[in-house]
């Protein structure tokens, strides 16, 4: 499965190399992507809920919106 997930926050390169580190220790976390300039996150995933992945990502201090 993949999903979109835009967030704040998220101001700069070094803050989304924090988030895909953190996203990609999820278990069932096949891929991660995230761009500061557009605040989003692109996570492929199996098996991983969605409540863990979004738990990593608020882990580094960004905000998960909606």
């Amino acid at each position: 499965m993949q999903k979109k997930i835009y967030v704040a926050g998220m101001d700069d390169d070094a803050v989304a190399a924090k988030v895909d580190e953190a996203v990609k220790a999820v278990a069932g976390v096949t891929a991660v992507s995230s761009t500061a300039a557009k605040c989003q996150v692109c996570v492929d995933f199996d098996g991983a809920s969605e409540d863990a992945i979004n738990a990593a990502i608020s882990s580094v201090g960004v905000t998960v919106l909606g």
